[in-house]
């Protein structure tokens, strides 16, 4: 088994679940690659794998890692998705409970990245082979059965556990000239100031949006005023449609503004954090809805972002001087939610704290952060907040990391959580080898010389 692969990337899924993710695969690579001849090469339970999941599945991991091995990689992706049907097959047999309207929920997130990147239903079905009927369809098929597979592969392994003496097991187990380097990584803090927009301007901005939504009670159209003046952009260019959502998906105050619509009816002037809007709806499926909205965010004047500017600049010099610590600073003068840890920011991917330089250039645009040492405080710079409101930070490096090769004592969570996907990898590999002796399977000759890790047939 290979060491590495889960150890490098600390939150990568076990390779068991590739087959789940990547079932999404024909509907981007179907028009780029050349068409398979499909046919059955599995068959698991009633559960069948045709040769193109796998192919397409081939597809994706090309894309990493070149020609080599291609014999061999196939039937990985095989395996995986074997076990995946095994998975699957458990399910259905135990009448595991998946919510339609969460399926449903994903579908729409999906459908909404395809209408952003193509732009139009006629765009989507060239580039996919789909109408866009026939891809909802087929997104929630294939959806509920990744649901269906996450959630028997979680009730089968959310107990495990491992033991520090079981982690430390794990690491010597690796081969010293397969222990991975560790790229150099950064811990830093920021006080972050955002100027408060004064009640004239929101006024002006409830003004604005009040005006358009009279122009479409007179009779304007209000997908040609949302493209014209909402801030949204992604939704403007589509006539500010925002696709069909269920409850618990949009921030509260919109929701409930949103599902108390009749078809066509558009909403007073409301408030979120993001800002000001006006909704239409235009269609209700049950527990869903559809609806259009523009919105509108009150902007800050020159003057007071200057001020904020000005403000952090002489914090920022304070610091250097020595007359405070950049953490004290932060719990007194930051208005970010980090200021109670004294401005330490931790990972939106993974909770810690610890980034990469690839991580700091995406997050931090703009700051130099390989040319800042440990202790070094950054000038002011401008940035846009979550809720798109205009800001200034300061960030400081408060330790670099450099690179190394793994080891417990630097890196004891990175091989903990390895450690614990092997063991969950373990049990579902056990689970698997009992299961399939009481399961109908059935494979196709051409991959019947694979060397498999389990046994799927007798001459295996």
């Amino acid at each position: 088994m290979n060491h590495i692969a889960p150890f490098a990337t600390r939150f990568a899924r076990p390779l068991l679940l590739l087959a789940a993710l990547v079932c999404l695969c024909p509907l981007s690579l179907r028009a780029q690659d050349e068409p398979v001849i499909d046919k059955v090469v599995a068959v698991v339970g009633k559960n069948i794998v045709k040769l193109s999941e796998v192919e397409n599945s081939y597809a994706a991991v090309r894309l990493r890692q070149g020609y080599d091995n291609a014999f061999q990689n196939r039937c990985q992706i095989l395996e995986s998705i074997l076990i995946s049907k095994l998975l699957m097959h458990k399910g259905e047999v135990d009448s595991t409970e998946i919510s339609d309207e969460t399926v449903e929920q994903n579908v729409q997130n999906y459908l909404k990245n395809y209408e952003r990147q193509y732009g139009s239903h006629e765009a989507i079905r060239q580039a996919t082979g789909y109408s866009f009927n026939e891809l909802h369809d087929l997104l929630f098929k294939m959806i509920r059965e990744r649901m269906l597979v996450d959630q028997v592969q979680y009730d089968l392994t959310s107990d495990v556990k491992v033991t520090p003496f079981e982690v430390s097991n794990y690491f010597n187990s690796i081969p010293p000239d397969s222990i991975p380097m560790i790229d150099e990584t950064f811990e830093i803090a920021e006080i972050v100031r955002t100027p408060s927009v004064s009640e004239a301007e929101r006024d002006r901005v409830r003004n604005e949006l009040n005006a358009l939504r009279q122009r479409v009670l007179d009779g304007a159209q209000f997908s040609m005023l949302a493209t014209l003046y909402s801030e949204d952009q992604a939704s403007a260019v589509k006539g500010g449609e925002l696709g069909f959502f269920n409850r618990g998906v949009m921030v509260a105050e919109f929701e409930a503004a949103a599902f108390a619509l009749k078809p066509g009816e558009v909403s007073p002037v409301i408030e979120t954090q993001f800002g000001f809007h006006i909704i239409q709806l235009i269609e209700r499926r049950g527990n869903t809805i559809n609806c259009r909205h523009i919105l509108m965010s009150p902007k800050v004047s020159p003057e007071d972002l200057l001020r904020q500017r000005i403000l952090l600049d002489s914090i920022a010099q304070q610091i250097r001087l020595g007359h405070i610590s950049f953490a004290d600073a932060a719990r007194r003068f930051s208005e970010s939610p980090n200021r109670i840890q004294g401005g330490a920011v931790t990972h939106p991917s993974n909770g810690g704290l610890k980034f990469t330089l690839a991580d700091l250039r995406q997050l931090y645009p703009g700051i130099s952060f390989s040319q800042m040492n440990a202790g070094e405080v950054s000038n002011a710079s401008q940035f846009k907040t979550e809720l798109n409101q205009d800001a200034y930070r300061i960030v400081s490096v408060v330790r670099r990391n450099s690179a190394h090769r793994a080891n417990l004592s630097d890196d004891y969570d990175r091989i903990y959580y390895a450690a614990l996907e092997r063991a969950k990898q373990d049990k579902l590999y056990a689970w698997a080898a009992k299961n399939i002796k009481s399961t109908y399977i059935h494979i196709d000759p051409e991959f019947q010389s694979c060397s498999f890790r389990l046994k799927w047939f007798d001459n295996n």
